[in-house]
């Protein structure tokens, strides 16, 4: 969930920003979370409704990167690949 309203901050202000010094999140213990210190002097702290707006595409950034570090955990690195792919061809 944090990295829900993380995503929706970057996309806010078009830039992943300082989430220790320029913003921070407030998690109240029960899951719900607001937005805690807002430092970025770019853009004025955005509304609920303004962050609420990029639901769609933060859920969706945050599930591709998910399949990301699935796809790492289930796979070698490139360089590996292709070694393999060298020494056993390309059809293995």
């Amino acid at each position: 969930m944090m990295n829900l309203l993380n995503k929706k901050i970057e996309l806010y202000l078009g830039r992943k920003p300082d989430f220790v010094d320029e913003v921070q999140v407030l998690d109240d213990g029960q899951g719900n979370l607001s937005i805690d210190v807002w430092n970025a002097t770019d853009k004025e702290k955005p509304t609920e409704e303004q962050l609420n707006a990029f639901t769609d595409e933060a859920t969706k950034l945050q599930n591709n990167e998910k399949a990301d570090a699935n796809r790492k955990a289930e796979y070698l690195s490139w360089e590996e690949q292709l070694d393999y792919i060298y020494h056993n061809g390309i059809t293995k």
